[in-house]
């Protein structure tokens, strides 16, 4: 799979003009301060804030210009090497049969209305495509609460009777939660891989419009070559104040972004776990990712396994593109900064772990590279953080010299060099760097009425970058208290595992927010006093960090208000253009939240939960033993064990059962048959346990 001549050269000297921009733009702000410590030679302290500098400057000069190019790129709209505009590289037969595709939906505990919700709607919109036929859709569970159990099988099976789905809307619970969602889609490739020639990768609350899903298969059709092409899925759909902001700031500023990305990295682009399409054979021969050796943290199961599955297919030769230009492609973010903070946190180990496979052999230097910017993405925070402790002490240190203006027998005083123009320069353009990319995304509203119009208008687009920034400010501190807690737990070995992450709309309370930034709040004040005291020339350029940990509690309650970020929207602020005319999928999505529970037969009671129901209620015990896998009976050990399950919730109830009981006893055909033979004989009071 060897690429034109002319293709290597276009993208090498891309490649070449990228990272030399990097490269100078970071040497000349690295002179700058150099020119500052250099008169007086380098203490220890100098060169480890020149080390810090270096690293977070160029860190920041690889988002800036990203950033710019995809700024160009956007603002000529001419990219050839986007792979939607590419020539293909083959013709498809037009007696071939057309390729099917498998859409899989791995959830793992979720919330079973919002995930059927948005698979009906997904459902719809392909249907209106006129290609339904070519597609089929599988929910992986790794579902391990049992009652979340039994709700996503009534919901499967009500999805598949109101859309007429038998034969091509599936439903499996694996037995045992092998290598979490990467063991979950091995187990779907060595099963039912084989039938497709693609799958389409989704998360918990993707959403995805039938012609994206149709384009992703005619793109891949077109170009052999390509094993992934991922999409940029927009934040959509939540209203606290909180997510609205991140939703405006991801959708105006991602699409520069994304177009900045495929400009140098182009295919060999990276796989960010979900709303992505997958070639199945590749992804079959060459993704098994090994146990890393050693334990948890950084040794075990490879946690973040989309980064190692691309770096593993362009290993193979195979390219993987990221369709900056292909919209319909959705999700839902968290909440609240604390939210927020969480998922952060389950990310973290797996990110870390990269920092080994950064170094593994045969793979190439893009590979490499997007293992160590997911490291950076995380290590950033506490080198900000040792950073701004260093440049504190150092300013502190200044202050305790005593100025000599005599030397030996010089009668005229040598007065100290100002260095304040140098060090001005340098702040000046950290700061450009970091804060011009959202003026480029403003100035990119101008080129287009339609699209200035779906962001609230100039004014309103205007006023919600700046409200966004100053957003950004006050939390940027309290991420990166956050994240340098969780980058110090991993690095003492405490592995933080993968829960179910908080997806719906909820509001911060008090007592939440006080455990959550009180130490954040305590760090502001101690950290505010002691430079106001102690180095008073810091405090003042100290402010912005000793703001935003200050104000952490109100900020993290007032941003989850649901109320808040629904008077924004009436008063156009933050707004998308999915707010602005949602389209007809994620209209679908709300319609189909506002549904009422499954259709199931009216008992003479009501159950006091699912697992309950499955126990007494015939058609939900069939269902659910329908959809058993095959094993072998159990072992006299394990019916000893079963049957003192089994005593337990006869004279003790459900409630005395703890969740891995209760599914170890609807795990098992034969005892599921007979606890629902015991239960239903009862009279109807004793019925319900």
């Amino acid at each position: 799979m060897t690429q034109p001549p002319s293709s290597i050269m276009g993208h090498t000297l891309r490649r070449v003009i990228f990272f030399v921009l990097v490269t100078l733009t970071t040497l000349i702000a690295l002179g700058l301060l150099v020119s500052v410590f250099q008169p007086d030679g380098f203490s220890p302290m100098e060169l480890l804030l020149l080390l810090l500098y270096t690293i977070l400057f160029a860190w920041i000069c690889i988002s800036f210009w990203t950033a710019f190019m995809g700024f160009w790129v956007l603002l000529f709209g001419r990219d050839r090497w986007a792979i939607s505009r590419q020539s293909p590289d083959t013709s498809p037969d037009p007696m071939a049969a057309p390729p099917r595709t498998a859409i899989l939906m791995p959830i793992y505990n979720e919330d079973s209305e919002r995930v059927f919700a948005g698979l009906r709607a997904i459902h719809r919109s392909l249907a209106t495509t006129g290609q339904l036929d070519r597609f089929d859709f599988f929910i992986l569970s790794d579902t391990r609460d049992p009652d979340v159990w039994v709700e996503e099988e009534l919901r499967w099976q009500d999805m598949v009777r109101a859309l007429d789905g038998k034969g091509r809307i599936f439903y499996r619970n694996r037995p045992e939660n092998t290598s979490r969602k990467s063991g979950n889609l091995e187990d779907f490739c060595t099963r039912w891989g084989g039938r497709y020639r693609y799958m389409i990768v989704l998360d918990a609350d993707s959403i995805m419009q039938g012609e994206t899903l149709v384009e992703m298969v005619r793109l891949m059709e077109l170009h052999p070559r390509v094993a992934l092409i991922q999409t940029p899925p927009v934040p959509v759909n939540r209203e606290s104040l909180f997510a609205r902001i991140l939703q405006f700031a991801s959708s105006l500023y991602g699409r520069m972004f994304t177009a900045g990305l495929n400009y140098w990295q182009l295919g060999e682009s990276n796989y960010w776990g979900h709303n992505a399409i997958i070639r199945i054979q590749p992804f079959l021969d060459y993704c098994g990712l090994p146990k890393l050796p050693g334990r948890e943290p950084f040794g075990g199961e490879i946690l973040s396994h989309d980064f190692v599955e691309a770096a593993l297919l362009r290993r193979a030769g195979w390219e993987v593109w990221l369709a900056y230009d292909l919209v319909g492609s959705y999700e839902e973010i968290p909440p609240t900064l604390i939210d927020y903070a969480k998922r952060d946190r389950r990310w973290c180990q797996g990110n870390l772990q990269h920092l080994r496979l950064a170094f593994s052999k045969g793979l190439n230097a893009l590979s490499r590279l997007h293992f160590l910017m997911g490291v950076m993405s995380y290590a950033a925070s506490p080198l900000w953080l040792l950073f701004l402790i260093a440049t504190g002490v150092e300013a502190y240190l200044q202050t305790q010299q005593e100025l000599v203006y005599f030397f030996g027998e010089n009668w005229q005083p040598v007065w100290p060099v100002s260095f304040a123009v140098e060090m001005t320069t340098v702040l000046l353009v950290t700061l450009t760097m970091l804060f011009l990319p959202k003026l480029l995304a403003l100035l990119l509203l101008l080129k287009d009425r339609q699209l200035r119009r779906a962001y609230g208008g100039m004014l309103g687009a205007t006023l919600s970058v700046l409200l966004e920034t100053i957003f950004s400010v006050l939390t940027a501190p309290v991420l990166m208290l956050f994240q340098t807690k969780f980058v110090l737990a991993i690095l003492m070995r405490k592995a933080v595992g993968w829960p179910p992450q908080q997806r719906g709309d909820h509001q911060t309370g008090f007592t939440e927010a006080v455990l959550a930034h009180g130490g954040h709040t305590l760090i502001g004040v101690v950290a505010g006093v002691l430079s106001y005291l102690y180095v008073p020339a810091f405090f003042w350029w100290f402010i912005p960090v000793l703001l935003g940990l200050g104000l952490a509690i109100p900020v993290s309650m007032l941003s989850s208000s649901m109320a808040l970020g629904r008077r924004a929207r009436q008063w156009g602020l933050f707004m998308t253009p999915e707010e602005t005319e949602s389209p007809t999928v994620l209209r679908d999505l709300e319609d189909g939240l506002r549904e009422n529970e499954p259709v199931l037969p009216v008992l003479r009671e009501t159950p006091s939960s699912r697992f309950v129901q499955v126990l007494i209620d015939p058609y939900v015990n069939a269902l659910h033993r329908s959809l058993l896998p095959e094993r072998e009976p159990p072992g006299k050990r394990r019916r000893h064990y079963l049957e003192g399950l089994i005593h337990q919730l006869e004279e003790e109830g459900p409630n005395s059962l703890s969740p891995t009981q209760k599914r170890e006893l609807i795990a098992e055909p034969e005892t599921l048959l007979r606890l629902h033979a015991l239960f239903w004989s009862r009279p109807p009071a004793k019925m319900m346990l």
